[in-house]
């Protein structure tokens, strides 16, 4: 296929980032400051991203794209504003990477003959040893 791989830096013009404050340790400084940073891209009316990149995007990042299109992904992890949008784009970034990343096709291989020799061997000393169990008739 010709996708070309998509960057974070290259959609930043179509970002959008909301703060807000968030939990955790902090005492005063987390009631006064917004550290928590979410990060909106519209999937669905990028004009950046091709169709085929765009229904791409839509079907490997379902859970985590809205039913307007819209992928979100936020970060509360530092006191530092600056730090949780470093987070944020860097999660874009991977999630990207894999959503564009495709499995390479498995070849099927035939058993060499010495595997096949040895699994024939094995199960016929596996039905002997069944047969020396049995009670003679």
């Amino acid at each position: 296929m010709g996708i070309q791989k998509i960057r974070a830096e290259h959609l930043l013009a179509e970002l959008e980032f909301i703060t807000s404050r968030s939990g955790g340790p902090g005492g005063q400084h987390v009631n006064k400051v917004n550290t928590k940073v979410t990060l909106k891209f519209d999937v669905k009316h990028s004009d950046l991203l091709t169709e085929e990149q765009k229904k791409i995007l839509m079907t490997r990042l379902a859970s985590r794209i809205t039913k307007e299109g819209v992928l979100i992904i936020s970060s509360a992890n530092s006191r530092s504003q600056l730090r949780n949008k470093e987070v944020v784009i860097r999660k874009l970034d991977t999630l990207l990477t894999k959503a564009f990343t495709f499995k390479k096709a498995r070849k099927r291989t035939t058993p060499t003959k010495a595997a096949v020799q040895k699994r024939l061997r094995e199960k016929r000393l596996h039905a002997e040893k069944k047969q020396r169990r049995q009670k003679p008739t």
